[in-house]
């Protein structure tokens, strides 16, 4: 049960920081560099993280055997990042546009996993998805 639930948590607690942190990058400050400050740090983490985890394993064997994700992954996390940073730099509030943008994207993904994953969609999900976009009009007012 508890490797359902601890990246849960972890994710959790991650976007709250993310979003503390987006909310507070210096408005004078060019985004793109901070984020290649953030990207930098992230590198470095990761670099670590390979050698604390992979013990005796060659960090070029492992790239070999990435696929076109890892490279696209790169440049949409950007659109993310750049994105919350210039919604915040907009003025939306930080209690508003999480909510949203995971709404959206939530209700966005329906097709996507049922069109490239065939993954199904139940009367229940589709009842969540109307209370939630119920919710959004409730902020929105």
């Amino acid at each position: 049960m508890w490797n359902l639930i601890y990246p849960v948590i972890l994710i959790v607690g991650s976007n709250i920081l993310y979003n503390v942190c987006a909310r507070s990058t210096a408005g004078e400050a060019n985004a793109f560099a901070s984020l290649s400050v953030t990207y930098l740090l992230a590198a470095a983490l990761s670099f670590v993280g390979f050698f604390v985890t992979s013990k005796g394993k060659n960090l070029f064997t492992e790239y070999a055997k990435l696929n076109w994700s890892s490279f696209v992954l790169g440049v949409v996390i950007i659109g993310l990042e750049i994105g919350y940073i210039l919604a915040y730099r907009n003025g939306w509030k930080m209690n508003t546009v999480s909510v949203t943008a995971n709404i959206a994207l939530a209700v966005a993904l329906i097709p996507v996993a049922f069109l490239l994953y065939r993954e199904t969609v139940s009367l229940r999900q589709v009842a969540g998805i109307v209370v939630c976009c119920g919710g959004l009009a409730l902020l929105s007012l």
